[in-house]
Formats: C-alpha cells, structure tokens, sequence
C-alpha cells in the first residue's frame, strides 16, 4: 500500500528566497523535529543527483535516511526520492513553489509513502499519522522560512 500526504502554506517571502531555502535540505531541521542531522552529498550548491544523508527518530527509533534529487527547476519545482532501504520510504516528494502577489510565495509539499517488508503494515499507520501533522508541518515551514529569510 502506498499513499501521499500534502501540506499547503503562504510564505511572506519571494518564491526565488524560499526555493533557494528549500532546495538545501540541510534546511530541514529547522522545521521537521524527526531530522536529528543532516549532510549534503556533495557538499556544493543542490543539483538534480544530490543526496541529502540524514538521521531521523520516529515512532522513538533512530533510522537513516537518503534522499536523492531527482528534478530541480527553480524557482518552481524540487522533487526527490528515497533511495534508502526503510520499511517506510518516501517513493516520491516534491516542493511546488508558486510566486503570489506582493513578494509571498504559496508551497506545496507532498510525499508518497510505501512500505516494504513489514512496513507494509506499518505504512498506513505512517499516512495517519503524516496526513495529521501535514497543517503544522506546514506552518513550521512558513514559520521556518520567515526567520531564515530577511524581509524585503
């Protein structure tokens, strides 16, 4: 069974900013609690074949996690997939980045979750829980992205 989760937030910032701060995954602990630490491989600005290695805790349990990115067309679009082996893994994700009217920019995130091996029991259970959190992640990122970014 897979499944997908989205989130959809404004960011007070402009959409050229806000992709330049998403495309950088080493970003993602300042709005995603499960991501322990993270590295970019190579460490050079993101490319499409960039992997971001990461450790991250759910369900209390420390797992490792590597996520290549497999499209990157700025300021609009960043996808990725896992290329890890977890029994709950992001087949696909994807940033959609959409410039707004005064310098704001709307986000779109998802990811589409599979299991594998006993994570096909669990991957539901990952969905429930993901869907439910997806507003707050959201708003972690809009709230992220304003303390990174300087106002204009």
């Amino acid at each position: 069974m897979a499944g997908q989760f989205e989130a959809i937030v404004e960011v007070d910032r402009p959409v050229e900013e806000v992709f330049a701060y998403l495309a950088d995954g080493r970003n993602d602990p300042q709005f995603s609690p499960r991501v322990l630490k993270i590295e970019r491989v190579p460490d050079a600005p993101t490319t499409v074949g960039t992997v971001f290695r990461s450790t991250v805790k759910d369900a209390g349990m420390k797992t490792s996690r590597e996520f290549r990115i497999t499209e990157l067309e700025a300021p609009v679009r960043i996808r990725w997939t896992e290329v890890s082996k977890n029994s709950v893994a992001v087949l696909e994700g994807g940033y959609d980045l959409t410039a707004l009217p005064d310098g704001r920019t709307r986000v779109r995130i998802h990811n589409v979750l599979e299991g594998h091996g006993i994570g096909k029991l669990l991957v539901g259970l990952g969905l429930a829980a993901a869907r439910k959190d997806a507003p707050a992640f959201g708003e972690r990122i809009k709230r992220a992205a304003e303390t990174a970014i300087a106002p204009r």
